[in-house]
């Protein structure tokens, strides 16, 4: 597994995603949701890649998670909050 890079996770701007967040215990999940990224950035303190939806709303995925992907999907794990965050790139018909 690596880490995050910027790079790697642009290729989901400018297309639908669907979005899951589990936690490694299996709990309680929410549903997942689907939405457009608008753009990909690191925050101002390099510890976040931040996963914008408009100028104002984004998903912040730490830095230091695990990142495993594939061709249309990208995964990373927090191993501090034992989050993982997936997302999943949704064909349009």
């Amino acid at each position: 597994m690596e880490h995050i890079k910027l790079e790697a996770v642009n290729r989901f701007v400018g297309g639908p995603v669907e979005i899951v967040i589990h936690d490694a215990e299996g709990g309680d999940q929410v549903p997942a949701v689907r939405k457009t990224v608008k753009k990909v950035q690191l925050c101002p303190d390099s510890t976040h890649i931040r996963f914008y939806f408009d100028d104002i709303y984004f998903l912040a995925v730490p830095l230091a998670s695990h990142v495993t992907e594939s061709e249309g999907q990208w995964s990373a794990t927090d191993p501090e909050s034992g989050l993982t965050y997936t997302f999943k790139k949704v064909q349009v018909f």
